[in-house]
């Protein structure tokens, strides 16, 4: 496909590996540096993204927008854009409940709206993160990163779909880590840890290992559950399943999101420590 002026909307983590998948694939990418972090600046200078300053000189410039941002300001940024008479192709790329994702398929009315789910890391290594697409402009969407390591997957016209695959599968990932931090919170509480670990230990079984591992490794992510798991538990729920248990887990990531910026990873009787404190405390 021709060249096309691709807008990136916010070049974080994540984002800026979007935004480098579809600069691979032969695109000017743009994105606005109004109010962003000299972090962001930073990424998206190494990247070579241009800088169009404005969300509304943004949206002048670009043909295609991509949203990359926390669950609850999804909403509000596609409001933004629509605010700025948009009429290209949004690509809504958040973990949010589908919908969410038909809401703000409403609010973009003038525009061509496609829904998008990330399932894997930032988009660096080949084949390794899948970028799932739903609604009638999905196979052009998907034209977009045709030569970067971005995988991605069209699951037909309705412009839900890709968050529900997303909401469903970050469901057991994300929520399985939540609940293995909440068995070891409660059985340090209960001074069972190490019987649980030996109980876990029985037959060869590593779990006790992996649940260890599993839950310090989350620490520094945690900040970026807590939304999702909303938005998971909102998905469980508007399909008439019960959805208490991601609310909780988001009140589990809540409790160690202060690990956000810890310049190591913390010990599992750091993170229990702060797991079963009621209120926060910064980790040291």
């Amino acid at each position: 496909m021709a060249q096309r002026n691709i807008g990136i909307l916010h070049p974080g983590q994540m984002g800026i590996s979007i935004a480098a998948a579809a600069k691979q694939s032969g695109n000017a990418v743009y994105w606005a540096s109004a109010d962003r972090s000299d972090q962001t600046r930073q990424r998206a200078d190494k990247h070579g993204l241009q800088d169009a300053h404005t969300l509304a000189e943004l949206c002048a410039t670009c043909a295609t927008i991509i949203s990359v941002c926390p669950p609850h300001a999804a909403e509000d940024l596609a409001t933004e854009v629509a605010a700025y008479s948009f009429t290209g192709l949004y690509i809504d790329a958040n973990a949010i409940a589908p919908q969410r994702a038909r809401r703000i398929g409403q609010i973009l009315e003038g525009a061509s709206f496609v829904d998008g789910g990330i399932i894997g890391g930032p988009a660096w290594d080949s084949g390794k993160t899948v970028l799932h697409l739903s609604g009638p402009a999905a196979e052009y969407a998907a034209a977009h990163f045709t030569n970067s390591p971005l995988v991605t997957n069209t699951l037909g016209a309705e412009p839900d779909k890709a968050s529900a695959l997303k909401m469903c599968f970050a469901a057991h990932t994300k929520g399985t880590t939540a609940l293995l931090c909440a068995i070891l919170a409660t059985a340090e509480m209960l001074e069972v840890r190490e019987a649980l670990f030996e109980q876990w230990s029985k037959g060869g079984s590593n779990l006790n290992e992996k649940a260890a591992d599993q839950v310090r490794g989350v620490t520094n992510k945690a900040w970026r559950f807590t939304g999702e798991m909303h938005e998971i538990s909102s998905t469980f729920e508007s399909a008439g399943v019960p959805g208490g248990f991601h609310a909780a887990a988001a009140e589990i990531y809540e409790r160690i999101a202060s690990f956000k910026d810890a310049p190591e990873t913390p010990s599992l009787d750091r993170v229990l420590a702060v797991l079963t404190q009621t209120t926060q405390t910064e980790p040291s």
